[in-house]
């Protein structure tokens, strides 16, 4: 299906699904907030991987933490307390904590071996959260009545390697590809390297930055990389390495907007506006 034909068909559509995708930052949810919250259902990959796929998973790595002080190791064993992520639409962090990153353990960091665990365990929640998209679609409409429906596809969606998927959500919804402006690019680039945080890496793309970094800094290896320091020299080529990987999903399933005017856009029918202009 041509652009046009997928966006007037969307356009005419008397219940609008929408996918958005694009790099952390470029407006996703802020986008979604500005939707009327009484016709949209916002759907979040990012929630749905930290309460329902990964859930169980933060909350031991949390515990375990906690067992290595004694004074929360025995009030573990006695049930005097409990220890549960508190993840909501606004706060991914115990999901991020638990990611974590690969380097020194004595600077945070963890083992290349539980970091590249960890990173597989979340491709397979990211996967399966991506295809409830099509449950919550209907759930959305059954239960809440909610005629629209909007996911904020997680930043790492691009590098799941799933064409399948991706093919399924261009035709369930309209997947939109948010891209950066040069300008927009360099804020979340600076955002990142001011705010370092964990981030998803396809295996193959971490092992080929990890030999350059260890090479650049006279490192022998992955143990001796500061965390933080490695997160802020990595995320510009991680942006790099994503955008031809966005494209090429937009291109084949989607369409692109501008996300610096998506985000500049008042309300719903500035949306639609940019939406079908995207088909000259």
């Amino acid at each position: 299906m041509d652009k046009a034909t997928l966006i007037d068909s969307f356009l005419n559509a008397p219940d609008k699904h929408i996918s958005l995708m694009g790099m952390s930052g470029v407006g996703k949810t802020h986008l979604s907030k500005k939707l009327p919250r009484e016709r949209w259902f916002h759907y979040s990959i990012d929630y749905r991987i930290g309460t329902r796929y990964l859930d169980e998973e933060i909350n031991d790595f949390f515990k375990l933490e906690a067992m290595k002080s004694d004074v929360l190791r025995k009030l573990l064993y006695n049930h005097s307390i409990s220890i549960k992520s508190n993840l909501t639409f606004d706060n991914l962090q115990p999901l991020s904590i638990y990611l974590g990153m690969v380097g020194a353990l004595e600077k945070g960091g963890s083992l290349l071996e539980d970091f590249l665990e960890r990173l597989e365990k979340h491709r397979i929640a990211e996967i399966n959260a991506s295809y409830d998209v099509l449950d919550f679609m209907t759930r959305a409409k059954r239960i809440y009545q909610y005629p629209n429906f909007i996911a904020d596809l997680s930043g790492s969606f691009c590098e799941l390697g799933d064409d399948d998927l991706s093919k399924t959500l261009g035709e369930k919804t309209l997947l939109i590809y948010l891209k950066a402006s040069d300008r927009m690019q360099e804020k979340v680039i600076e955002r990142a390297q001011t705010h370092p945080k964990p981030l998803y890496y396809q295996a193959f793309f971490l092992m080929d930055v990890i030999k350059q970094y260890c090479e650049a800094n006279n490192l022998a290896s992955e143990r001796e990389i500061d965390p933080s320091a490695f997160a802020i020299w990595v995320f510009p080529r991680l942006i790099e390495h994503r955008l031809s990987l966005y494209e090429s999903i937009a291109e084949r399933f989607g369409i692109t907007l501008c996300a610096e005017e998506v985000y500049f856009a008042r309300d719903e029918a500035d949306f639609f506006n940019l939406i079908e202009k995207a088909k000259q």
